[in-house]
């Protein structure tokens, strides 16, 4: 690593830090009150050695046993009140580091939800899922174990330093001629330590993303007979994370016995030199125990600086990455504030382009127009752009040019919140959440009352199933829905769009994944939902279709052809072609 590299890295650590601190504003008090507690313990830590030697020489030596009693009490209660500082010290820095972890992981977590609906194409979730929750834990360590720990181990050596110069300079060279090996040590530590622990979060992160990825899809691992290929990939990423940690281990393991070996190096050629200067007068008794204690003192602080270092490191790699979350700027932007009394329903689209990466078109020169209540399907062969106009409308991703336009007014002039408000989606890959009923229903708006809720199941037919489930609406569907048949997930989903009452309904091939029961069921109910509102449909099923005032024909994000059903069949061209291959079989 270059020397600018290295003062670029240094720059970049302190900034981190200083940004880091900023979260600590709010809590100035207990903040404030930390960093006198951190100089008071590095104050009152040489202090109890000082007065053993002072026991020891005035008090002890000359048999003065009244002025030992003092000297016992004096002592008794220093150790006392310094407990009582290292408690306060202790409980402040964890409680000042939870504070601030629990405000960073909502201001993260509140930043995530904004993000763009194209972030989450590109991003692992198990990722996000370490940053949010493994990164922002280590940050508490910073407070608790970091620059407060640092800083107080800094004054105590100090201090330490200060007296045992004070008491006798010999015997503290003496002492201190090992210093340069423990220190040379302690860097070599230090650097190998802060490669181990860069390595463990890598592979901690490596390991959510696939655990995460891998629990949430293993049904296609079970269909496909995928286990133990997957078990071999996991094993493998286990094993990383294995070594990574061992490598860690590894340099504890010979770091601290090495101190110690220098520690005790220290004691000896105190005593070996200290002996003879007691034997020759030239020192006192009480003086040898207080350096004993000293080097006790002066080693550990030492000992621990290294991991303290690499504590802050971690903090500041946790760190350097949650900021970097929190600093993209793809979050979708509410540049409009209309928030009109009531939504009509037209909508048109204007020379629409639209990529999702911004150079591979996935939608080209789309025009359409619809009038209030007007019921428009969508058809097309997968990947011929459908679901990515509806996206569009609700503004989960932005176009790259033309415009789009409800009531006359181009999307962007409106507020997002009320914009998504008023469009219902239903979508064919059903999310329920595991939660209640009433919870996956009205997503915690409470101000949707259980009368609205089961006004919107009757509309589509889901009070019936609902009402005999045990607990009605507090029934809880387990994670994804799993305790719910497919269709009855998608008569929920039916239920959170209608709740709403929104102008615009979306139906995103919502009746392709039920069966036929079901499915009549549900037409029944989609019939009764369209009257009065502007309706898009995305479907497989010919009878959805055949209910559209209009349909469009899309191929390779392209309109290739807009008409009703009869009239598009009478042409004979890429609506009927289509027409003959999936919904034939079906009439």
């Amino acid at each position: 690593m270059s020397e600018q590299h290295k003062k670029q890295k240094k720059k970049l650590d302190r900034h981190i830090l200083k940004r880091l601190f900023t979260f600590a504003k709010p809590y100035k008090v207990h903040f404030v009150g930390l960093v006198l507690l951190t100089v008071g313990l590095g104050v009152l830590a040489p202090v109890r050695p000082f007065l053993v030697e002072k026991t020891i020489d005035q008090y002890i030596v000359p048999g003065d046993f009244e002025g030992l009693n003092f000297m016992l009490i004096l002592l008794i209660g220093l150790t006392l009140f310094q407990a009582l500082v290292q408690f306060s010290h202790t409980y402040i820095s964890g409680w000042l580091g939870q504070h601030v972890i629990r405000d960073i992981r909502v201001k993260l977590y509140e930043h995530i939800l904004k993000l763009k609906l194209s972030f989450y194409d590109q991003t692992p979730i198990g990722r996000l899922v370490t940053r949010t929750v493994s990164d922002i834990e280590t940050l508490s360590e910073v407070f608790s174990n970091g620059v407060a720990a640092l800083i107080g181990d800094l004054l105590q050596l100090f201090f330490i330093l200060l007296l045992m110069f004070y008491t006798d300079w010999k015997l503290t060279l003496v002492c201190l001629s090992v210093l340069p090996i423990l220190l040379y040590s302690t860097y070599i530590f230090k650097e190998k330590i802060k490669s181990s622990f860069h390595d463990v979060r890598t592979a901690v992160a490596n390991l959510n993303t696939f655990v995460q990825e891998h629990i949430t899809g293993m049904n296609i691992v079970q269909i496909f007979n995928s286990e133990k290929r997957e078990q071999e990939k996991f094993e493998q990423i286990n094993e990383e994370h294995k070594k990574a940690n061992l490598r860690s281990v590894m340099y504890y393991s010979v770091y601290y016995p090495v101190a110690e070996v220098i520690s005790a190096s220290s004691t000896g050629l105190l005593v070996w030199y200290g002996a003879r200067e007691v034997l020759s007068a030239d020192i006192q008794v009480g003086t040898m125990v207080a350096f004993i204690m000293y080097i006790g003192q002066f080693f550990r602080p030492i000992r621990m600086i290294a991991d303290r270092f690499n504590t802050l490191q971690m903090g500041v790699v946790s760190t350097e990455r949650i900021f970097d979350l929190l600093d993209i700027k793809d979050a979708v932007q509410s540049e409009g504030k209309q928030k009109p009394e009531k939504i009509e329903g037209h909508i048109k689209f204007d020379e629409v382009f639209f990529a999702y990466n911004d150079e591979n078109y996935v939608l080209k020169d789309i025009n359409f127009e619809m009038h209030p209540g007007d019921k428009i399907a969508f058809v097309g062969a997968t990947g011929a752009g459908k679901s990515s106009i509806i996206n569009l409308l609700n503004r989960f991703y932005e176009i790259q040019k033309g415009q789009i336009f409800l009531d006359g007014k181009e999307i962007h002039e409106y507020d997002l919140s009320y914009l998504r408000q008023h469009i219902g989606i239903v979508l064919q890959d059903v999310f329920l959440f595991s939660d209640t009923i009433r919870n996956n229903i009205t997503l915690g708006n409470t101000d949707i009352t259980d009368e609205q809720i089961m006004k919107a199941a009757e509309l589509v037919g889901a009070k019936d199933f609902i009402e005999k489930l045990p607990g009605t609406l507090n029934y809880n569907v387990m994670e994804r829905g799993s305790t719910l048949s497919v269709g009855q997930r998608q008569l929920i989903s039916f239920v959170r769009a209608m709740v709403y009452d929104p102008k615009i309904l979306i139906l995103d091939e919502a009746t392709s994944s039920v069966d036929s029961e079901t499915e009549e069921l549900i037409q029944r109910a989609v019939h009764s939902m369209m009257e009065g509102r502007t309706s898009i449909a995305i479907a497989h099923r010919l009878a959805t279709i055949k209910e559209a005032d209009k349909i469009i024909v899309l191929d390779k994000g392209e309109i290739k052809e807009v008409g009703s059903h009869d009239e598009l069949l009478a042409k004979g061209g890429f609506y009927a072609r289509l027409y003959e291959i999936q919904y034939k079989e079906v009439v």
